[in-house]
């Protein structure tokens, strides 16, 4: 193998690690069309460099790299909607409305529906605002983000843990 091959294969590597890198974290924030599109690429590259490492290429026809790379994105993409449904992780959702009565009757239908809502009030630009926290399961976003009638500002971020507070109840 010569040193432009050699040179080749890290710099492929260093494509494939970085395409890596962005696929998880495109996941991380529930991109996982774009995810599974960029690891279609990330194996491909790496498959080229593997295949020019054990033999020039000649081993791998480029269905056989297809398929492989279409498996790798496509299990990007399954894998993430799996952890959607089966982690039943809870969100930290930071509503950022107007200071008006509409969100003050806005946070007691959200307590209505049984969930914890903590009110605190800040200045914005324009004036002071209601900022009300909320800590939900993620299924339970657009429940809440019904409540605003697409009002106001929402920041929704993921929570490692909790305890205490007030949690709405799971129907049985």
């Amino acid at each position: 193998m010569d040193l432009i091959g050699l040179f080749l294969i890290f710099c492929a590597r260093i494509v494939d690690v970085s395409c890596g890198t962005v696929r998880i974290l495109f996941l991380v924030r529930g991109r996982r069309a774009l995810a599974a599109l960029i690891g279609f690429f990330e194996v491909m590259i790496y498959l080229t460099a593997l295949g020019h490492i054990l033999g020039g290429g000649r081993e791998l026809t480029l269905v056989q790299m297809v398929v492989y790379c279409a498996g790798f994105s496509t299990g990007n993409f399954i894998g993430s909607l799996l952890e959607e449904r089966l982690m039943n992780a809870y969100v930290f959702l930071e509503l950022i409305m107007d200071r008006t009565e509409e969100t003050r009757r806005m946070v007691d239908d959200i307590r209505a529906d049984g969930f914890g809502a903590t009110v605190l009030y800040g200045r914005g630009r324009d004036g002071v605002r209601a900022i009300v926290k909320v800590i939900c399961r993620r299924k339970d976003i657009p429940v809440i983000v019904a409540h605003t009638h697409n009002k106001g500002f929402i920041c929704i971020s993921d929570v490692k843990g909790c305890s205490g507070g007030h949690f709405r109840m799971l129907k049985k």
